[in-house]
Protein backbone atom coordinates (compact mmCIF):
# COMPACT_ATOMS: atom_id res chain seq x y z
CA UNK A 1 0.00 0.00 0.00
CA UNK A 2 1.68 3.53 -0.79
CA UNK A 3 2.05 6.22 1.94
CA UNK A 4 -0.89 8.16 0.79
CA UNK A 5 -3.28 5.36 0.88
CA UNK A 6 -5.82 5.94 3.62
CA UNK A 7 -7.39 3.48 6.24
CA UNK A 8 -11.04 3.20 6.27
CA UNK A 9 -14.04 4.39 4.54
CA UNK A 10 -15.83 7.69 4.83
CA UNK A 11 -18.73 7.50 7.85
CA UNK A 12 -21.44 10.20 8.90
CA UNK A 13 -22.84 11.64 11.74
CA UNK A 14 -26.50 11.26 12.22
CA UNK A 15 -26.96 14.83 10.93
CA UNK A 16 -24.67 13.50 7.69
CA UNK A 17 -21.86 15.94 7.78
CA UNK A 18 -23.68 18.73 8.83
CA UNK A 19 -22.47 18.38 12.65
CA UNK A 20 -19.49 17.29 13.58
CA UNK A 21 -18.74 15.20 17.40
CA UNK A 22 -14.80 15.34 17.25
CA UNK A 23 -13.03 13.81 20.40
CA UNK A 24 -9.47 14.14 21.51
CA UNK A 25 -9.64 11.98 24.36
CA UNK A 26 -6.64 10.07 22.99
CA UNK A 27 -4.11 12.89 22.50
CA UNK A 28 -5.68 16.06 24.54
CA UNK A 29 -7.40 13.70 27.22
CA UNK A 30 -4.15 11.91 27.77
CA UNK A 31 -2.29 15.48 28.94
CA UNK A 32 -4.12 15.44 32.16
CA UNK A 33 -2.01 14.77 35.17
CA UNK A 34 -2.36 10.62 36.11
CA UNK A 35 -3.44 9.46 32.70
CA UNK A 36 -1.03 7.13 30.70
CA UNK A 37 -2.79 4.83 28.07
CA UNK A 38 -1.29 1.77 26.52
CA UNK A 39 -1.25 1.81 22.42
CA UNK A 40 -4.45 -1.43 24.15
CA UNK A 41 -5.20 1.38 26.32
CA UNK A 42 -5.79 3.66 23.19
CA UNK A 43 -7.59 1.02 20.99
CA UNK A 44 -10.21 0.05 23.72
CA UNK A 45 -11.04 3.55 24.55
CA UNK A 46 -11.44 4.19 20.33
CA UNK A 47 -13.58 1.15 19.91
CA UNK A 48 -15.79 2.61 22.97
CA UNK A 49 -16.14 5.92 21.34
CA UNK A 50 -16.97 4.52 18.20
CA UNK A 51 -20.00 2.10 19.72
CA UNK A 52 -21.39 5.98 21.34
CA UNK A 53 -21.54 7.20 17.80
CA UNK A 54 -18.84 10.14 17.54
CA UNK A 55 -18.07 11.45 14.46
CA UNK A 56 -14.17 11.71 14.84
CA UNK A 57 -11.70 10.25 17.04
CA UNK A 58 -8.34 12.08 17.34
CA UNK A 59 -5.89 9.13 18.00
CA UNK A 60 -2.64 10.81 18.71
CA UNK A 61 0.20 12.35 17.49
CA UNK A 62 2.36 10.19 15.29
CA UNK A 63 5.60 10.67 14.50
CA UNK A 64 6.06 12.93 17.65
CA UNK A 65 5.32 9.96 20.21
CA UNK A 66 6.20 6.30 19.77
CA UNK A 67 3.00 5.09 20.97
CA UNK A 68 1.02 7.45 18.82
CA UNK A 69 3.07 5.95 15.83
CA UNK A 70 2.38 2.68 16.67
CA UNK A 71 -1.25 3.11 17.76
CA UNK A 72 -2.48 4.25 14.00
CA UNK A 73 -0.27 1.23 12.72
CA UNK A 74 -2.14 -1.13 14.71
CA UNK A 75 -5.31 0.86 14.07
CA UNK A 76 -5.20 0.39 10.72
CA UNK A 77 -5.26 -3.70 11.15
CA UNK A 78 -7.17 -3.68 14.40
CA UNK A 79 -9.99 -0.93 14.20
CA UNK A 80 -13.66 -1.85 12.27
CA UNK A 81 -15.00 1.81 13.14
CA UNK A 82 -18.75 2.57 12.32
CA UNK A 83 -19.60 5.50 13.51
CA UNK A 84 -16.30 7.48 13.18
CA UNK A 85 -12.84 8.33 11.55
CA UNK A 86 -9.91 8.45 13.15
CA UNK A 87 -8.02 11.51 12.81
CA UNK A 88 -4.18 11.85 12.82
CA UNK A 89 -2.86 15.29 14.75
CA UNK A 90 0.04 16.97 14.28
CA UNK A 91 0.98 20.40 13.29
CA UNK A 92 2.30 22.62 9.95
CA UNK A 93 5.54 22.04 8.80
CA UNK A 94 8.39 23.83 10.31
CA UNK A 95 9.56 27.74 9.14
CA UNK A 96 11.21 27.58 6.02
CA UNK A 97 11.00 23.58 5.41
CA UNK A 98 9.03 22.47 2.45
CA UNK A 99 5.70 20.44 3.68
CA UNK A 100 5.99 17.74 1.24
CA UNK A 101 9.68 17.38 2.68
CA UNK A 102 8.92 17.49 6.19
CA UNK A 103 9.28 14.61 8.68
CA UNK A 104 6.66 15.40 11.02
CA UNK A 105 4.07 16.27 8.39
CA UNK A 106 5.01 12.67 6.43
CA UNK A 107 4.72 11.03 9.45
CA UNK A 108 0.96 12.53 9.09
CA UNK A 109 0.83 10.61 5.75
CA UNK A 110 1.84 7.58 6.86
CA UNK A 111 -0.33 7.24 9.73
CA UNK A 112 -3.15 6.42 7.02
CA UNK A 113 -5.19 8.11 8.96
CA UNK A 114 -8.39 9.75 6.63
CA UNK A 115 -8.23 12.72 8.18
CA UNK A 116 -5.27 14.97 9.66
CA UNK A 117 -5.98 17.62 11.95
CA UNK A 118 -3.56 20.40 12.26
CA UNK A 119 -2.01 22.95 14.91
CA UNK A 120 -1.65 25.98 13.49
CA UNK A 121 -0.37 29.62 15.44
CA UNK A 122 -3.16 32.36 15.43
CA UNK A 123 -2.28 34.38 18.11
CA UNK A 124 1.17 36.93 16.57
CA UNK A 125 2.74 37.01 19.42
CA UNK A 126 2.96 33.63 19.22
CA UNK A 127 4.10 33.48 16.15
CA UNK A 128 6.96 36.44 16.75
CA UNK A 129 8.07 34.89 20.03
CA UNK A 130 7.65 30.76 20.07
CA UNK A 131 7.96 30.13 16.72
CA UNK A 132 10.57 32.74 15.66
CA UNK A 133 9.16 33.51 12.35
CA UNK A 134 7.55 36.01 10.33
CA UNK A 135 3.48 36.55 10.15
CA UNK A 136 4.28 35.78 6.51
CA UNK A 137 6.03 33.07 7.11
CA UNK A 138 3.03 31.06 9.19
CA UNK A 139 0.57 31.81 6.70
CA UNK A 140 2.82 29.93 4.33
CA UNK A 141 3.53 27.43 6.85
CA UNK A 142 -0.36 26.98 7.02
CA UNK A 143 -0.92 27.10 3.34
CA UNK A 144 1.48 24.86 2.12
CA UNK A 145 1.17 22.05 5.02
CA UNK A 146 -3.12 22.19 4.09
CA UNK A 147 -2.69 22.37 0.51
CA UNK A 148 -0.09 19.15 -0.26
CA UNK A 149 -2.27 16.89 2.42
CA UNK A 150 -5.23 18.12 0.47
CA UNK A 151 -3.28 16.94 -2.37
CA UNK A 152 -2.87 13.29 -1.05
CA UNK A 153 -6.81 13.25 -0.99
CA UNK A 154 -6.94 13.77 2.76
CA UNK A 155 -9.52 15.69 4.84
CA UNK A 156 -7.86 18.74 6.58
CA UNK A 157 -9.34 20.36 9.83
CA UNK A 158 -7.15 22.85 10.96
CA UNK A 159 -6.92 23.73 15.02
CA UNK A 160 -5.95 27.90 14.99
CA UNK A 161 -4.16 27.66 19.02
CA UNK A 162 -4.93 30.52 21.35
CA UNK A 163 -7.12 31.67 18.60
CA UNK A 164 -9.18 34.20 21.27
CA UNK A 165 -6.26 35.81 22.71
CA UNK A 166 -4.32 36.20 19.74
CA UNK A 167 -8.13 37.75 18.17
CA UNK A 168 -8.21 40.08 21.28
CA UNK A 169 -4.51 41.18 20.31
CA UNK A 170 -5.04 41.59 16.50
CA UNK A 171 -8.14 40.03 15.24
CA UNK A 172 -6.93 40.91 11.74
CA UNK A 173 -4.29 38.45 11.62
CA UNK A 174 -5.93 35.65 13.62
CA UNK A 175 -8.77 35.73 11.01
CA UNK A 176 -5.93 35.80 8.06
CA UNK A 177 -4.97 32.79 9.73
CA UNK A 178 -8.79 30.91 9.60
CA UNK A 179 -8.69 32.84 5.76
CA UNK A 180 -5.36 31.15 4.68
CA UNK A 181 -6.35 27.67 5.64
CA UNK A 182 -9.61 27.50 3.71
CA UNK A 183 -8.18 28.75 0.93
CA UNK A 184 -5.47 26.23 0.95
CA UNK A 185 -8.59 23.96 1.31
CA UNK A 186 -8.92 22.72 4.64
CA UNK A 187 -12.36 21.41 6.03
CA UNK A 188 -12.83 22.91 9.36
CA UNK A 189 -10.80 25.69 10.67
CA UNK A 190 -10.94 25.35 14.48
CA UNK A 191 -11.20 28.41 17.06
CA UNK A 192 -9.44 27.10 20.33
CA UNK A 193 -9.17 29.11 23.65
CA UNK A 194 -6.14 27.13 24.29
CA UNK A 195 -5.78 28.98 27.59
CA UNK A 196 -9.44 28.25 28.58
CA UNK A 197 -10.24 31.40 29.98
CA UNK A 198 -12.85 32.78 27.38
CA UNK A 199 -16.49 33.42 28.98
CA UNK A 200 -19.71 32.71 27.20
CA UNK A 201 -20.20 35.82 26.10
CA UNK A 202 -17.46 36.56 25.02
CA UNK A 203 -17.02 33.08 22.74
CA UNK A 204 -20.54 34.51 21.26
CA UNK A 205 -19.31 37.87 20.18
CA UNK A 206 -16.15 36.66 18.71
CA UNK A 207 -17.66 33.47 16.61
CA UNK A 208 -20.44 35.67 15.55
CA UNK A 209 -17.89 38.12 14.44
CA UNK A 210 -15.32 35.31 12.57
CA UNK A 211 -18.69 33.76 11.32
CA UNK A 212 -19.42 36.76 9.34
CA UNK A 213 -15.91 37.33 7.88
CA UNK A 214 -14.95 33.79 6.82
CA UNK A 215 -16.51 31.31 4.07
CA UNK A 216 -15.95 28.05 5.73
CA UNK A 217 -17.03 25.52 8.66
CA UNK A 218 -15.78 26.90 12.07
CA UNK A 219 -15.08 24.47 15.20
CA UNK A 220 -14.54 25.42 18.62
CA UNK A 221 -12.32 23.58 20.97
CA UNK A 222 -12.15 24.89 25.04
CA UNK A 223 -10.16 24.24 28.09
CA UNK A 224 -12.02 24.30 30.71
CA UNK A 225 -9.77 26.98 33.18
CA UNK A 226 -12.92 29.03 33.64
CA UNK A 227 -15.36 25.93 34.50
CA UNK A 228 -17.02 27.23 31.22
CA UNK A 229 -15.79 24.71 28.50
CA UNK A 230 -19.20 22.78 28.29
CA UNK A 231 -21.25 26.54 28.33
CA UNK A 232 -18.43 27.97 25.51
CA UNK A 233 -18.84 25.07 23.25
CA UNK A 234 -22.60 24.94 23.48
CA UNK A 235 -22.20 28.71 22.75
CA UNK A 236 -20.32 28.68 19.97
CA UNK A 237 -22.60 25.88 18.44
CA UNK A 238 -25.46 28.25 19.18
CA UNK A 239 -23.34 31.41 17.49
CA UNK A 240 -23.24 29.16 14.46
CA UNK A 241 -19.87 26.29 14.61
CA UNK A 242 -21.09 22.88 13.80
CA UNK A 243 -17.43 21.46 14.74
CA UNK A 244 -17.06 20.91 18.49
CA UNK A 245 -14.21 19.32 20.00
CA UNK A 246 -13.98 17.51 23.52
CA UNK A 247 -12.85 14.77 25.63
CA UNK A 248 -14.64 12.17 27.46
CA UNK A 249 -15.13 12.91 30.72
CA UNK A 250 -13.36 16.51 30.47
CA UNK A 251 -9.90 15.24 30.48
CA UNK A 252 -7.56 17.31 29.40
CA UNK A 253 -4.45 19.54 30.69
CA UNK A 254 -4.64 21.72 33.85
CA UNK A 255 -8.38 21.96 34.84
CA UNK A 256 -9.15 19.87 31.29
CA UNK A 257 -11.80 20.48 28.53
CA UNK A 258 -15.39 20.77 27.05
CA UNK A 259 -16.60 17.38 28.18
CA UNK A 260 -18.26 15.10 25.41
CA UNK A 261 -20.61 13.90 27.60
CA UNK A 262 -21.85 17.17 28.96
CA UNK A 263 -21.75 18.45 25.66
CA UNK A 264 -23.84 16.23 24.37
CA UNK A 265 -26.33 16.41 27.09
CA UNK A 266 -26.51 19.58 26.13
CA UNK A 267 -27.07 19.19 22.38
CA UNK A 268 -29.25 16.21 22.17
CA UNK A 269 -31.63 16.64 25.24
CA UNK A 270 -31.73 20.37 25.58
CA UNK A 271 -31.52 21.66 21.94
CA UNK A 272 -32.76 18.59 20.35
CA UNK A 273 -29.83 18.09 18.33
CA UNK A 274 -29.69 14.38 16.40
CA UNK A 275 -25.57 14.73 17.16
CA UNK A 276 -25.57 11.18 17.88
CA UNK A 277 -27.07 7.45 15.98
CA UNK A 278 -30.38 6.59 17.36
CA UNK A 279 -30.76 5.06 20.72
CA UNK A 280 -27.20 6.34 21.56
CA UNK A 281 -27.62 8.42 24.22
CA UNK A 282 -28.58 6.10 26.42
CA UNK A 283 -25.17 4.49 26.28
CA UNK A 284 -23.65 7.35 27.60
CA UNK A 285 -23.43 6.90 31.34
CA UNK A 286 -22.01 2.74 30.44
CA UNK A 287 -19.20 4.12 27.99
CA UNK A 288 -18.32 7.20 30.16
CA UNK A 289 -17.56 5.11 33.37
CA UNK A 290 -15.75 2.86 30.94
CA UNK A 291 -13.36 4.88 30.08
CA UNK A 292 -13.02 6.02 33.44
CA UNK A 293 -12.03 2.89 34.41
CA UNK A 294 -9.67 2.75 31.30
CA UNK A 295 -7.90 5.86 32.41
CA UNK A 296 -7.64 4.40 36.10
CA UNK A 297 -9.84 6.81 37.28
CA UNK A 298 -12.70 6.92 39.67
CA UNK A 299 -16.03 7.99 37.66
CA UNK A 300 -16.96 12.02 38.67
CA UNK A 301 -20.36 10.96 40.82
CA UNK A 302 -21.27 14.22 40.32
CA UNK A 303 -20.55 14.78 36.76
CA UNK A 304 -23.93 16.47 34.58
CA UNK A 305 -25.86 13.56 32.84
CA UNK A 306 -24.02 10.45 33.58
CA UNK A 307 -23.03 10.71 37.15
CA UNK A 308 -24.18 8.85 39.61
CA UNK A 309 -25.71 11.48 41.65
CA UNK A 310 -27.09 13.63 38.65
CA UNK A 311 -30.34 12.35 40.06
CA UNK A 312 -30.08 11.85 43.28
CA UNK A 313 -31.72 13.50 45.86
CA UNK A 314 -31.49 13.48 49.54
CA UNK A 315 -33.55 15.69 50.83
CA UNK A 316 -37.37 14.70 52.24
CA UNK A 317 -38.84 17.28 50.48
CA UNK A 318 -37.58 16.34 46.89
CA UNK A 319 -38.67 12.62 48.05
CA UNK A 320 -41.88 13.59 48.65
CA UNK A 321 -42.61 15.66 45.54
CA UNK A 322 -40.85 12.97 43.56
CA UNK A 323 -43.62 10.23 44.86
CA UNK A 324 -45.69 12.17 43.33
CA UNK A 325 -44.53 13.00 39.72
CA UNK A 326 -40.64 12.29 39.38
CA UNK A 327 -40.06 15.08 36.64
CA UNK A 328 -41.26 17.85 39.64
CA UNK A 329 -37.26 17.10 40.80
CA UNK A 330 -35.68 16.27 37.41
CA UNK A 331 -34.82 18.35 34.73
CA UNK A 332 -35.01 15.24 32.14
CA UNK A 333 -35.66 11.29 32.28
CA UNK A 334 -32.73 10.12 33.50
CA UNK A 335 -33.04 6.93 31.59
CA UNK A 336 -32.60 8.90 28.17
CA UNK A 337 -29.01 9.15 28.90
CA UNK A 338 -28.40 5.46 30.31
CA UNK A 339 -28.85 7.06 34.25
CA UNK A 340 -31.25 6.01 36.87
CA UNK A 341 -32.39 8.42 39.51
CA UNK A 342 -31.80 7.43 42.76
CA UNK A 343 -32.74 8.32 46.57
CA UNK A 344 -30.23 8.80 49.30
CA UNK A 345 -31.38 8.03 52.60
CA UNK A 346 -29.52 9.92 55.27
CA UNK A 347 -30.58 11.68 58.62
CA UNK A 348 -32.40 14.31 56.18
CA UNK A 349 -34.63 11.05 55.17
CA UNK A 350 -38.31 11.20 55.55
CA UNK A 351 -40.98 8.35 55.59
CA UNK A 352 -41.31 9.02 51.80
CA UNK A 353 -37.22 8.63 50.95
CA UNK A 354 -37.47 5.19 52.59
CA UNK A 355 -40.22 4.14 50.83
CA UNK A 356 -39.19 5.69 47.82
CA UNK A 357 -35.69 3.79 47.96
CA UNK A 358 -37.48 -0.01 49.42
CA UNK A 359 -39.08 0.41 46.00
CA UNK A 360 -35.52 1.07 44.09
CA UNK A 361 -34.23 -1.43 45.66
CA UNK A 362 -37.15 -3.95 45.33
CA UNK A 363 -37.96 -4.00 49.05
CA UNK A 364 -41.92 -3.14 48.94
CA UNK A 365 -42.86 -0.97 51.72
CA UNK A 366 -46.25 0.47 50.95
CA UNK A 367 -48.61 -0.13 53.73
CA UNK A 368 -46.06 -1.18 56.51
CA UNK A 369 -46.07 2.42 58.22
CA UNK A 370 -44.90 1.05 61.47
CA UNK A 371 -42.14 -0.54 59.19
CA UNK A 372 -40.89 2.47 57.55
CA UNK A 373 -40.86 4.47 60.93
CA UNK A 374 -38.68 2.12 62.50
CA UNK A 375 -36.30 2.09 59.44
CA UNK A 376 -36.10 6.22 59.33
CA UNK A 377 -35.48 5.66 63.15
CA UNK A 378 -32.64 3.91 63.09
CA UNK A 379 -31.37 5.68 59.93
CA UNK A 380 -30.82 8.51 62.24
CA UNK A 381 -29.75 7.31 65.15
CA UNK A 382 -26.98 5.25 63.15
CA UNK A 383 -26.10 7.90 61.07
CA UNK A 384 -25.43 9.83 64.61
CA UNK A 385 -22.87 7.41 65.05
CA UNK A 386 -21.01 7.66 61.78
CA UNK A 387 -22.89 5.20 58.93
CA UNK A 388 -24.10 6.33 56.21
CA UNK A 389 -26.17 4.29 53.27
CA UNK A 390 -25.98 6.74 50.50
CA UNK A 391 -23.04 4.81 48.98
CA UNK A 392 -24.18 1.94 50.57
CA UNK A 393 -27.32 0.27 48.93
CA UNK A 394 -26.72 -3.15 50.23
CA UNK A 395 -26.37 -2.44 53.78
CA UNK A 396 -29.55 -0.39 53.34
CA UNK A 397 -31.34 -3.09 51.62
CA UNK A 398 -30.53 -5.54 54.49
CA UNK A 399 -31.44 -3.33 56.91
CA UNK A 400 -34.57 -2.60 55.75
CA UNK A 401 -35.16 -6.74 54.95
CA UNK A 402 -34.20 -7.45 58.69
CA UNK A 403 -37.09 -4.95 59.63
CA UNK A 404 -39.75 -6.43 57.70
CA UNK A 405 -38.57 -10.45 58.32
CA UNK A 406 -36.88 -10.34 62.15
CA UNK A 407 -37.30 -14.12 61.84
CA UNK A 408 -34.88 -14.47 58.58
CA UNK A 409 -32.98 -17.36 59.50
CA UNK A 410 -29.48 -15.86 59.58
CA UNK A 411 -26.44 -17.02 57.14
CA UNK A 412 -24.24 -17.71 59.64
CA UNK A 413 -23.55 -16.97 63.43
CA UNK A 414 -20.28 -15.83 64.73
CA UNK A 415 -18.34 -17.08 67.35
CA UNK A 416 -15.34 -15.07 67.18
CA UNK A 417 -13.01 -14.19 64.86
CA UNK A 418 -8.89 -13.14 65.24
CA UNK A 419 -6.65 -11.63 63.01
CA UNK A 420 -2.46 -11.37 63.72
CA UNK A 421 -0.06 -9.73 61.69
CA UNK A 422 3.18 -10.83 61.29
CA UNK A 423 6.47 -8.70 60.13
CA UNK A 424 8.93 -11.37 59.04
CA UNK A 425 12.76 -11.44 59.31
CA UNK A 426 13.27 -11.09 55.41
CA UNK A 427 10.61 -8.40 55.35
CA UNK A 428 7.62 -10.00 54.11
CA UNK A 429 4.38 -8.95 56.21
CA UNK A 430 1.42 -11.89 56.04
CA UNK A 431 -1.30 -11.26 57.65
CA UNK A 432 -3.29 -14.41 59.42
CA UNK A 433 -7.31 -14.66 60.38
CA UNK A 434 -9.32 -17.28 61.99
CA UNK A 435 -12.86 -17.30 61.91
CA UNK A 436 -15.05 -19.42 63.78
CA UNK A 437 -18.95 -19.64 63.12
CA UNK A 438 -22.09 -21.75 63.57
CA UNK A 439 -23.64 -22.80 60.74
CA UNK A 440 -26.75 -23.96 61.47
CA UNK A 441 -25.75 -27.18 64.20
CA UNK A 442 -22.53 -27.37 63.14
CA UNK A 443 -19.03 -25.49 64.37
CA UNK A 444 -17.00 -24.70 61.63
CA UNK A 445 -13.46 -22.82 62.11
CA UNK A 446 -11.29 -21.88 59.15
CA UNK A 447 -7.86 -20.04 58.65
CA UNK A 448 -6.30 -17.92 55.68
CA UNK A 449 -3.60 -15.81 54.60
CA UNK A 450 -3.50 -12.66 52.93
CA UNK A 451 -1.75 -9.38 52.04
CA UNK A 452 -3.31 -7.63 54.93
CA UNK A 453 -6.04 -8.28 57.47
CA UNK A 454 -8.88 -7.39 55.45
CA UNK A 455 -8.16 -9.51 52.78
CA UNK A 456 -6.94 -12.55 55.17
CA UNK A 457 -10.68 -12.41 57.35
CA UNK A 458 -12.12 -12.30 53.90
CA UNK A 459 -10.56 -15.14 52.84
CA UNK A 460 -10.96 -17.00 55.95
CA UNK A 461 -14.92 -16.43 55.82
CA UNK A 462 -15.26 -17.55 52.56
CA UNK A 463 -13.37 -20.64 53.28
CA UNK A 464 -15.96 -21.12 56.22
CA UNK A 465 -19.22 -20.83 54.54
CA UNK A 466 -18.11 -21.98 51.03
CA UNK A 467 -19.05 -25.50 51.31
CA UNK A 468 -22.40 -25.26 52.18
CA UNK A 469 -23.05 -21.60 50.04
CA UNK A 470 -20.60 -22.57 46.81
CA UNK A 471 -22.32 -19.30 44.69
CA UNK A 472 -19.60 -17.73 46.73
CA UNK A 473 -16.71 -18.94 44.60
CA UNK A 474 -17.65 -16.39 42.22
CA UNK A 475 -17.91 -13.26 44.16
CA UNK A 476 -14.89 -10.84 45.05
CA UNK A 477 -14.16 -7.56 46.71
CA UNK A 478 -13.60 -4.94 43.94
CA UNK A 479 -12.97 -1.59 46.64
CA UNK A 480 -12.11 -0.98 50.02
CA UNK A 481 -12.36 2.53 51.72
CA UNK A 482 -11.69 3.99 54.92
CA UNK A 483 -12.32 7.46 56.34
CA UNK A 484 -11.76 8.82 59.05
CA UNK A 485 -14.70 10.31 60.42
CA UNK A 486 -14.90 14.36 60.81
CA UNK A 487 -14.69 15.64 64.47
CA UNK A 488 -12.90 12.76 65.71
CA UNK A 489 -8.91 12.72 65.82
CA UNK A 490 -6.34 9.90 66.59
CA UNK A 491 -5.73 6.70 66.21
CA UNK A 492 -8.62 6.11 68.14
CA UNK A 493 -11.27 7.90 66.01
CA UNK A 494 -14.29 6.11 64.49
CA UNK A 495 -13.42 4.82 61.19
CA UNK A 496 -16.33 4.37 58.28
CA UNK A 497 -15.41 1.19 55.96
CA UNK A 498 -16.93 1.03 52.17
CA UNK A 499 -16.68 -2.30 50.36
CA UNK A 500 -17.21 -2.59 46.60
CA UNK A 501 -18.09 -6.33 45.94
CA UNK A 502 -18.68 -7.89 42.68
CA UNK A 503 -19.95 -11.71 41.43
CA UNK A 504 -19.35 -10.41 37.87
CA UNK A 505 -22.60 -9.51 36.33
CA UNK A 506 -23.77 -7.43 39.37
CA UNK A 507 -22.00 -4.55 42.18
CA UNK A 508 -22.43 -3.54 45.00
CA UNK A 509 -21.43 -1.74 48.00
CA UNK A 510 -21.86 -2.55 51.89
CA UNK A 511 -20.43 -0.41 54.68
CA UNK A 512 -19.03 -0.87 58.85
CA UNK A 513 -18.49 1.30 61.51
CA UNK A 514 -16.42 0.93 64.36
CA UNK A 515 -13.42 2.79 66.11
CA UNK A 516 -11.47 -0.38 65.18
CA UNK A 517 -10.65 -0.59 61.35
CA UNK A 518 -10.82 -4.35 61.03
CA UNK A 519 -14.29 -4.65 63.17
CA UNK A 520 -15.77 -2.02 60.87
CA UNK A 521 -14.28 -3.74 58.02
CA UNK A 522 -15.55 -7.55 59.36
CA UNK A 523 -19.41 -5.59 59.33
CA UNK A 524 -18.91 -4.43 55.69
CA UNK A 525 -17.47 -8.21 54.84
CA UNK A 526 -20.33 -9.54 56.52
CA UNK A 527 -23.22 -7.82 54.57
CA UNK A 528 -21.26 -8.01 51.59
CA UNK A 529 -21.52 -11.79 51.81
CA UNK A 530 -24.91 -12.03 53.02
CA UNK A 531 -25.89 -9.60 50.18
CA UNK A 532 -24.15 -11.71 47.78
CA UNK A 533 -26.71 -15.16 49.39
CA UNK A 534 -30.31 -12.58 49.24
CA UNK A 535 -32.67 -15.60 49.12
CA UNK A 536 -30.29 -18.65 49.87
CA UNK A 537 -31.75 -18.65 53.82
CA UNK A 538 -34.86 -18.09 53.36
Amino acid sequence: MSQSAVAGQRVESPLGDSFHIYDTTLRDGAQREGITYSVADKLAVARLLDELGVGFIEGGWPGALPKDTEFFERAAAELDLVSAQLVAFGSTRKAGAVAAEDPQVRALVDSRAPVICLVAKSDVRHVERALRTTREENLEMVRDTVSYLVSLGRRVFVDCEHFFDGYKYDADYAVAVLQTAFTAGADVVVMCDTNGGMLPLGIHEVVSAVKAKVPGRLGIHCQDDTGCAVANSITAVAAGVTHVQMTANGYGERTGNADLFAVIGGLAAKLDMAVLPDGKLADMQRISHALADIANLSPDTHQPYVGASSFAHKAGLHASAIKVAPELYNHMDPAEVGNDMRILVTEMAGRASVELKGKELGVDLTGNPDAIGRIVATVKEREAQGWSYEAADASFELLMRAELEPDRPTVFDLESYRVIVEHRGDGEVVSEATVKIRLGDRRVIATAEGNGPVNALDQALRDAVIGQYPQLASVELSDYKVRILEGRHGTDATTRVLIGTTNGERDWTTVGVHPNVVEASWKALVDALVYALQGATG
